[in-house]
């Protein structure tokens, strides 16, 4: 069983900058890809940013030149910074771990962290 466990949302002005860190019970980012996903009120969960077991990283439209994900193998952490906030970016903010492979698939999730940016 894996835990993950966000922090570091909090209110922010736009155009403000936040980092959230997702840390992980174990050491897996060997074999699980990484991502943040966020769901705002009366919609559907999306994803933000993604990293892969090769560190490989894709994000959403959206986010792309303000957000960038990263890890830190040694602490079993992933982070996401949040620069040039904008108040569409309020939402609940979630870690994902997942891995898959013949005849079997694991997905964790976080408890989320809730991010707003409000002036």
């Amino acid at each position: 069983q894996v835990q993950l466990v966000e922090s570091g949302g909090g209110l922010v002005q736009p155009g403000g900058s936040l980092r959230l860190s997702c840390a992980a019970s174990g050491n897996i980012f060997s074999i699980a890809a990484m991502g943040w996903y966020r769901q705002a009120p009366g919609k559907q969960r999306e994803l933000v940013a993604a990293i892969s077991r090769g560190a490989t990283t894709n994000y959403a439209d959206s986010v792309k030149g303000r957000f960038t994900i990263s890890r830190n193998s040694a602490k079993n952490t992933v982070y996401l910074q949040m620069n040039s906030l904008k108040p569409e970016d309020t939402a609940v903010y979630y870690c994902n771990a997942g891995w898959a492979g013949p005849g079997y698939e694991y997905d964790y999730w976080g408890q989320g962290t809730q991010v707003t940016v409000s002036s």
